[in-house]
Order: structure tokens, then sequence, then C-alpha cells
């Protein structure tokens, strides 16, 4: 599998501007900038993208391990947040909050911890501290 997305920029870096354009079209013009990455400008920005390629990544390999366990998620809901300090992006943080019937907390950890380590997206983020907070939502089994 090869996926795609193209970037195209204008101007220098403080005040120019520019664009991304994915294979999907998910991001058809998708606008980023300097103020959208540093500040509270209109826009996308890298590591908003390596936030959502995380969280959708992690929350289906999650999606996948439940089922193959015998379970069938209700909801998953995953939160990434990407740190980046000194000019370096250090961390990935991961917050699911899950609806799973008849599954005991501690299978659901395990079950979450492997897809932490296991999704591809993980997986090419090696290089960074990624952090896992799961909570099961569900009534007493």
């Amino acid at each position: 599998m090869k996926k795609y997305t193209t970037a195209i920029w204008s101007g220098n870096v403080k005040d120019g501007n520019g664009y991304l354009i994915s294979e999907s079209k998910a991001l058809d013009n998708t606008q980023y900038s300097y103020n959208s990455r540093f500040d509270k400008g209109t826009g996308t920005n890298p590591e908003e993208l390596m936030a959502a390629a995380h969280a959708g990544c992690f929350t289906m390999q999650l999606s996948a391990d439940l089922t193959k366990a015998g379970f069938t998620p209700e909801v998953l809901e995953t939160k990434c947040s990407i740190i980046m300090e000194e000019g370096r992006i250090t961390a990935s943080e991961l917050v699911v909050k899950a609806k799973v019937a008849r599954i005991k907390e501690e299978q659901f950890q395990e079950i979450a911890i492997a897809a932490k380590e296991n999704c591809p997206v993980s997986k090419a983020y090696d290089s960074l501290e990624i952090s896992l907070s799961a909570n099961l939502e569900n009534s007493a089994v």
C-alpha cells in the first residue's frame, strides 16, 4: 500500500502559507501556515496531522484486537496529542474512552496496550515516548 499527500507552499516561513491535497481528497486545498502551527491561525499543521494519524490508526487497531478477542466495541473515542519541545517532536499521548460490553478491566487494559504497541503509526513513531490512558466506561461486567 502506498498513500500520498502533496504540500504546496508559497512565501517565507513566517508570512507565507501553504495547502495540502491528499490522495483521497479528505485534505483538499487544506490551508496550513506558521500561524496555524504556532498560534491560533486558521488551518491545520503537521503535529495535528500526526495526531490524527495516530488516533485513527490506534483506534482501528484497538477495534481489530477487541474483535479478535471476541468483543464488539460499542464506541471507541481516542484523543491524541503530539508534543513538540524545543523544535523536536518528543511524544504522542493517546487517551481512549471505550464502551465494550462484557469485557473485564484487566483484559481491556491488556488489549489496549497491545494495540498501542502494534498499530503501524505507533511503530513509525517509535522514537517518541508514547503514553496511553485507557478508560473503560462500562458498568460492572
